[in-house]
């Protein structure tokens, strides 16, 4: 089941001086926007599965398997989230699903196409929210991938290895 909190089509209120410096805006998800989410996130699969011998069609069922099981995990563990698109100029160019909890700001997922991946716009995004969770005095934490290019990014912006999860790290950026 899909959760939309806000009208499908509204923008969503964010005062991210750097997200708008570069033209960003924010909506939550909707029904229609389904295609577009399982594309961005095969879009961010494509390197892994390049090396397997599947055919076209089964990296293709494969991976809107994956897409939909990630998307079911995400809404029922995570009911309270903002579920959100990232629109540069009028197109759909990434998502950014977070939960405000009362001790800190958890990133569930952030992803870009990638013809928009390396130009700052995810460190934007990230100087951001960690602005407005500084501001309330919390911390951001993100599960990260460890082979995931982005890394160095959160390093960069402060956030340090907690705890080691298997395939995944939990990194924090404490307030501050």
């Amino acid at each position: 089941m899909i959760r939309f909190p806000i009208a499908d089509g509204a923008r969503v209120p964010f005062c991210w001086a750097r997200a708008a410096r570069i033209g960003l805006t924010f909506r939550p998800i909707a029904g229609a926007d389904l295609p577009f989410l399982s594309a961005l996130y095969a879009s961010t699969r494509a390197e892994e599965l390049a090396v397997t011998l599947w055919s076209d069609a089964q990296k293709t069922a494969f991976l809107e398997m994956q897409f939909q099981a990630q998307h079911a995990h995400y809404q029922k563990y995570y009911p309270s989230a903002d579920w959100l698109v990232i629109e540069q100029a009028g197109q759909d160019i990434g998502r950014l699903y977070i939960e405000r909890l009362p001790s800190e700001h958890c990133i569930i997922d952030i992803a870009l196409l990638p013809a928009h991946r390396g130009k700052g716009i995810g460190g934007a995004l990230l100087t951001d929210l960690i602005g407005e969770a500084a501001a309330a005095g919390k911390s951001v934490s993100i599960h990260v991938e460890k082979n995931n290019p982005a890394r160095r990014l959160y390093q960069r912006l402060g956030f340090t290895v907690t705890e080691d999860k298997g395939v995944y790290d939990l990194m924090i950026r404490l307030p501050g």
